[in-house]
């Protein structure tokens, strides 16, 4: 067997990922101005104008001239523009031209319409109507597990979405992202690195790469299985940071739209507050989000909060697994205090939708309500 050294790996990294917003935002609809009085003369808006910057709607529209004669009705607003789709680049429009007002002093109407929100694309308009996949990508925690303990949150996302979306659920417990990727050996290589039997992606990521299409989305979660200190779990911050950045790439390169997540803590408290598990690989996902320019959702952050508040905090007895076999963290964690119940994962997958909600991504729009 060869070894296959680290830098072969990221031939798909070679090219920086591009900055792009994420999802689709409209603007409000312009004011109406009050009708004119007087003569019979027309007064007529102008349009607003367009713009090329990524999710920035056109410049406001000029209102109606003064007219002159009797009573005129009511000038209309200005329509609504639409902000930057996916990837941030589409070109928003302005708002369009005024309304027509009549009358001797009255005004024409006003044409005040706002361009579309800017950043990342907020999830305000109609609901997502073009078929989309939301492809998982992650370890146990993920998986979809059940019927019995451990469940992953994976395997309760499919009721968040409309019926446009399917969600394919490729989490495979026990792995890293190093094994979830590549087939690796028990070796580990002189560079600290597990040494890889071969660099063909399992069939897995493969599949993934060969389904993805434009408007799908990858959700990537890994960090738990890859502190192990052996192979073929073992691997640094920065080769997982950068397998990251590689499936990122990919999906892009695809026209889908990657998301990551730092990986969901487990239970342990300091007094009455719940706090971090996942250390140096939970920092890692938030860094790799931040390096390749990808959205980042902060489930190790979520879960702890959520703890918190479900009152998990102090824990009941000492830091071991038979102290949570009943009441609510029983409830909620396996006997390992990491892995889910049924009513655990529900509450994880709601956190997971909860926040593509609240940060505006555009996959918000295919969210149930």
């Amino acid at each position: 067997m060869t070894a296959v050294r680290y830098g072969r790996m990221f031939a798909l990294t070679a090219t920086m990922i591009a900055a792009a917003g994420c999802g689709s935002s409209s603007g409000g609809d312009g004011p109406i101005d009050a009708a004119g009085a007087g003569g019979a003369t027309t007064g007529t808006g102008t349009g607003g104008s367009t713009t090329t910057v990524p999710g920035v709607g056109g410049t406001t529209g000029s209102g109606g001239t003064t007219g002159a004669g009797g009573a005129g009705p009511t000038g209309a607003g200005g329509a609504r523009a639409t902000g930057g789709a996916d990837g941030g680049v589409t070109t928003a429009t302005g708002g369009a031209s005024g309304g027509t007002g009549t009358g001797g002093t009255g005004t024409g109407g006003g044409a005040a319409a706002t361009g579309g929100k800017t950043g990342t694309g907020g999830a305000a308009g109609a609901p997502g109507t073009a078929n989309i996949t939301v492809w998982l990508a992650g370890d146990s925690t993920m998986a979809t597990g059940g019927p019995s303990c451990p469940i992953g949150w994976g395997g309760k996302f499919q009721p968040h979405f409309n019926t446009h979306t399917t969600v394919v659920n490729n989490a495979i417990s026990g792995t890293s992202i190093n094994d979830w990727l590549y087939s690796v050996s028990t070796t580990l290589g002189a560079d600290g690195e597990c040494v890889l039997n071969n660099t063909t992606f399992q069939p897995g990521w493969t599949a993934m790469l060969n389904g993805m299409k434009t408007g799908d989305y990858l959700l990537i979660q890994f960090g738990i299985n890859d502190t192990d200190a052996t192979c073929p779990k073992h691997e640094s911050t920065d080769k997982f940071m950068a397998d990251m950045g590689m499936m990122a790439q990919a999906a892009r390169d695809r026209g889908a739209n990657p998301l990551f997540l730092s990986s969901v803590s487990s239970i342990a408290c300091t007094g009455s507050s719940a706090i971090p598990t996942r250390g140096r690989f939970a920092a890692a996902a938030r860094q790799a989000a931040v390096t390749y320019n990808v959205p980042l959702i902060d489930l190790e952050a979520l879960s702890v909060t959520l703890y918190t508040s479900l009152g998990f905090c102090p824990l009941p007895g000492a830091d071991v697994a038979a102290t949570y076999e009943s009441g609510a963290i029983g409830a909620f964690f396996c006997e390992d205090h990491t892995h889910f119940e049924s009513a655990g994962a529900v509450q994880i997958a709601n956190l997971v939708a909860q926040s593509i909600k609240d940060q505006g991504f555009g996959l918000a729009s295919y969210l149930v309500p």
